[in-house]
């Protein structure tokens, strides 16, 4: 308890999921918290919960985004911590992509586990649509960039702050079906060791957390493939929000001022690097 007490905290995509997970958690700890979504009710009901302030903005957008942070800068005259966490599945517009992503997925585990190799191909890069993908990569690596790039404003002159982005094991290990979101999260990795580079002389931290397999709401609509995930984690199970929420205390509190650059990933050991 209290490992962020008197720390100022803004989690995006706070509203849901890992985002909420992260903002109760930092509460429990003694942060005081913005919350960010992009969905009004959503940002009010979590803030409304821990004593917080929403904050309402679509990450995407820079002119939003901007006045985000200038709001903050005005209201509470610092930052401590920003947890660039919002992001998309790339299904929301899109209810049946889920079911053939794991049916195909599914279908092809059969084969290759009865025959020994695959006969039912994917074709998601191919018939994935300029929109899809500049939206997934928009909400991903554009909003982490435009948050981190309005945090640094606040952050550097106090000489002092904490950034954590949201990875995931598809930047690292990646997967297929699902370019768009690989490339996004690979990205959000690579600015984060960029980042870290940049402003560790101004004694700002910029890690990431790459999650595994985690039960939100996003990941709900693959639950066929569930047995498959969790035979493959050597722990045995899917995640949970909290389980990600606990790194992101440790990468916002001072217990990790020697920590910067880095990729932290709670998976069960389903990838395991380094």
């Amino acid at each position: 308890m209290d490992r962020l007490v008197g720390k100022v905290a803004l989690v995006t995509g706070g509203g849901a999921g890992i985002g909420e997970a992260i903002v109760r958690r930092f509460a429990a700890e003694g942060a005081q918290l913005l919350v960010n979504d992009v969905s009004k009710p959503a940002a009010e009901r979590v803030a409304d919960a821990v004593g917080g302030t929403p904050f309402v903005a679509d990450v995407s957008d820079s002119t939003c985004v901007h006045r985000m942070f200038e709001e903050v800068s005005e209201r509470y005259g610092r930052l401590d911590v920003l947890v660039n966490n919002a992001g998309i599945a790339g299904y929301e517009n899109d209810p049946d992509g889920a079911t053939r992503f794991t049916s195909l997925a599914l279908q092809q585990a059969q084969e290759l586990a009865t025959e020994g190799r695959v006969r039912t191909h994917s074709d998601h890069t191919v018939n994935t649509t300029d929109e899809a993908w500049l939206r997934m990569i928009a909400v991903h690596l554009h909003g982490t960039f435009f948050c981190t790039r309005e945090a640094l404003k606040i952050m550097a002159p106090r000489s002092s702050g904490s950034i954590v982005n949201m990875g995931s094991i598809m930047g690292t290990s990646g997967g297929g079906g699902a370019a768009a979101y690989c490339a996004a999260k690979g990205g959000v990795l690579a600015l984060t060791r960029s980042l870290a580079r940049e402003v560790a002389s101004r004694g700002i931290r910029v890690n990431a957390i790459a999650p595994g397999w985690i039960e939100t709401a996003m990941t709900e609509p693959l639950a066929p493939l569930r047995p498959l995930l969790e035979m493959q984690t050597p722990l045995g199970r899917m995640g949970s929000p909290e389980d990600i929420a606990w790194a992101a205390v440790y990468l916002a509190s001072d217990e990790s001022g020697f920590v910067t650059g880095q990729v932290l990933s709670p998976n069960g050991g389903w990838h395991m690097s380094q």
